[in-house]
């Protein structure tokens, strides 16, 4: 109330006044539409904000996906998942190639796809890529030549377990295990023997990896493979995982002193050379695995491996068996710490015999199968 009489109206949202009731009420009804604009535009930034993050994460997680699905091929193609043919086929495709390269005649190709076809029959490799008497070579060099070595020592994927299983044929302590096994088996017939394995209960989670079948394909195997084929043998053995490095750079120093250890238990008398009767050694590494057959101990103390690798052609093998006193065939067998940089390793390693009790406990263990990791 203004001293002139006139009544004034005061706006309770900004303190406006106003001379009368209706232009208070359309000033507040301003106040209102312009708040209910305010609100409805915000709600529509969000609703638009939030409509396009959920199209980005769509588009995100649709690329994840192909991704995935690209490197899940890449990967089956790798470990030989793809259905792309099993060991037959691929032998076949490697020497018709070989034909088309003109470095083979038609009618050996015939000959030795007859000789291959009789062999997947008996279930026994052909044995055209073994190379003889390279232990043995091995071990005049080491006696004989060297002079910078102060102690070796050495015991003897499909291939690498024929190179053990013709060592464990030679010790008599394995007789009953290996019973009905007097010949090296074909890789098929490897393939059959852990099929087997499985069926018997041993890792069923890595059999469910290859759908329970290896034969008729290319798939890799590993280290829990061959633990599982060889426990079902009632051949005592065990799983090592080096799961990282211990040493400078990516080394595994551990390792080398695990071999040393292993292949040092029968040299009481500290022998230069020494030819154990321990078996070798199965190495694996992602995508790769190899044979360990003994270990070279420099005079300064510097490990190195002896190793015998599945992808050495025949001919680079049979250098071996040439005497020469520097040793330079050697390089295709030493690794020394700096040359194994893999992120993790594992080896599996025999000790001995399996009762049926020991067997039975082992198979069950296996379906939580895990390895002794080396801190």
């Amino acid at each position: 109330d203004v001293g002139n009489g006139e009544q004034l109206y005061e706006c309770p949202m900004c303190s406006l006044t106003c001379t009368s009731i209706q232009i208070l009420e359309e000033h507040v009804d301003l106040h209102l539409e312009e708040h209910r604009f305010s609100e409805g535009g915000n709600v529509g930034d969000l609703e638009l904000a939030q409509q396009l993050q959920t199209e980005e994460d769509e588009r995100q997680r649709s690329e994840e996906k192909k991704r995935e699905r690209e490197e899940f091929k890449k990967l089956q193609r790798q470990y030989g998942l793809d259905n792309s043919g099993g060991y037959k086929q691929q032998f076949l495709k490697n020497m018709e190639r070989e034909v088309d390269r003109g470095r083979m005649l038609p009618f050996e190709y015939h000959k030795r796809k007859a000789d291959m076809m009789e062999c997947l029959a008996f279930g026994i490799d052909d044995g055209k890529t073994k190379t003889s008497g390279v232990i043995e070579a091995l071990c005049k060099y080491y006696r004989n030549e060297n002079k910078d070595v102060r102690h070796v020592g050495w015991g003897c994927g499909y291939r690498n377990f024929q190179m053990l299983l013709s060592s464990l044929l030679q010790n008599t302590l394995y007789d009953d295990c290996l019973g009905d096994t007097t010949l090296i088996p074909s890789i098929p017939k490897i393939q059959s023997m852990i099929e087997g394995a499985w069926r018997e209960g041993f890792d069923p989670h890595g059999a469910s990896h290859f759908n329970n079948r290896l034969q008729g394909s290319k798939a890799w195997i590993g280290a829990c493979e061959i633990y599982s084929l060889l426990t079902s043998l009632r051949i005592k053995c065990q799983i090592i995982d080096f799961h990282k490095p211990t040493g400078p750079v990516g080394t595994h120093p551990r390792l080398f002193e695990w071999v040393l250890r292993y292949y040092s238990t029968d040299n009481e008398g500290g022998a230069k050379v020494v030819c154990t009767s321990k078996p070798p050694i199965y190495l694996q590494h992602q995508g790769h695995s190899r044979t360990v057959v003994g270990i070279e101990e420099k005079k300064n103390k510097t490990l190195c491996l002896l190793l015998f690798d599945p992808g050495c052609p025949s001919q680079e093998m049979q250098k071996l068996l040439k005497q020469n006193s520097d040793g330079t065939g050697l390089k295709l067998l030493r690794k020394f710490v700096g040359s194994l940089k893999e992120k993790q390793y594992q080896i599996v390693a025999v000790d001995g015999v399996l009762s049926l009790e020991e067997k039975a406990a082992r198979c069950h263990a296996s379906q939580v199968l895990t390895s002794e990791k080396i801190p």
